[in-house]
């Protein structure tokens, strides 16, 4: 589960981002909820999950947030992704 998984940080932002500045690209941000979450998607696995350039990245281009949450991936969301590769 580990080495198939994936872990997403979900950030809470107060006020809606209609696009991500260029230079937070690298990052591979998704805006969700009609702009009110960014979701960075990671490796937990990984020597450098990215957290803490993210977090400054986001804090020198003036982007802020109120609550932030992770979640990984779940076995029956590994199964159905392996079930989808191999079809």
């Amino acid at each position: 589960m580990r080495k198939l998984g994936s872990k997403q940080l979900t950030l809470h932002l107060p006020e809606k981002l209609s696009q991500l500045p260029p230079h937070l690209a690298q990052h591979q941000l998704e805006i969700a909820d009609d702009g009110h979450e960014l979701v960075y998607t990671y490796d937990a696995q990984g020597e450098d999950a990215g957290i803490a350039n993210l977090l400054a990245d986001l804090n020198q281009a003036g982007i802020h947030f109120t609550d932030l949450q992770t979640r990984q991936s779940s076995l029956e969301e590994i199964f159905v992704n392996l079930v989808k590769e191999r079809s």
